[in-house]
This record gives C-alpha cells, structure tokens and sequence, in this order.
C-alpha cells in the first residue's frame, strides 16, 4: 500500500512534446491557392501583341533588359521607376548608357508589337546600339509558324 501512494495518489506523467501539423497544413495549402490565383495578376508591362515564331528560349545568367515597342511606336524600359510611361529617345540611351556602365554585357530584349511600323523598331535598335548595347534580342509568342491567324498572310 504504501508504494501505490505518491504523495497525491497519480504517477508521474511525461509532457507531450510534439506539434500538431494538420493544422499548419491547411494554412500552407490556402497560402499556395492564394499564391496561385494572384502571381499571374502581378505581372507588369506594356500591353503588347507580340509576333509568333517558333524558337527556342534564351538561356542568360543574367536578367536582360527589356525595351517595349507598343502600337504608336513609344518605346518603355523595365529599368528604374516610371516602367510605365514612354521615354524619348535620349532618355532610352541615357537610362541604357547608365545600366551598361555598371554591366557592360547587359543584354537588350526588344518587345515590339506585332503591328507596329517596322522602321520604330529599327530606329528603336539604333538607338540601343548608340548606347552601347552589344547583345539585341526580340521577344516572340511561341507558337508554330504555318499556323497563320492572318487571313491576309499567305501560309509557307
């Protein structure tokens, strides 16, 4: 009898010293669906309808800068502040000029839309190489070529 008596009749129980994770995985699996439903309302640029081509995508260590060419023949950079309004063309070789002091091999993507006048975008290039720019590069849609949506534009 004597042995049966602690002091207030139990033995000793050892504390639980676990997490519960069911509930840290409901939390985690609402995070992904948020994530999921806004990633592709944060991303940013001009409006543009890009040509179709069928190439295979740049591999690049470094992120290159992109120059837009909307419809009216504007051109915007995707450096600094202002990503949104047009730059005249000294601005677009001063802000290129300041970015290749700083990474001489920066490379220059050009995001032209696909109706606008092909001499904007190469008034748009001459000016990346009177910068300085020694890499250009044009952003397509990827699709197949022969697949033409152009009723106007022969297949071939």
């Amino acid at each position: 009898m004597a042995g049966a008596l602690n002091g207030s009749g139990r033995g000793k129980r050892r504390l639980n010293a676990e997490i519960n994770v069911v509930p840290y995985i409901d939390v985690m699996l609402v995070l992904l669906v948020i994530f999921m439903v806004t990633a592709p309302l944060l991303t940013q640029g001009i409006d543009v309808q890009l040509p179709e081509a069928s190439t295979e995508p740049l591999s690049t260590e470094e992120q290159p800068i992109t120059m837009s060419v909307d419809k009216s023949g504007r051109y915007y950079l995707d450096v600094g502040a202002g990503t949104d309004k047009p730059l005249g063309d000294d601005d677009v070789m001063d802000t290129i000029a300041k970015v290749l002091r700083q990474k001489p091999d920066t490379t220059v993507l050009v995001r032209a839309d696909n109706g606008v006048p092909y001499g904007d975008v190469i008034r748009g290039m001459s000016l990346l190489q009177a910068a300085g720019v020694k890499k250009i590069g044009f952003v397509t849609d990827p699709k197949s070529i022969g697949k033409s949506t152009d009723p106007k534009r022969p297949r071939g």
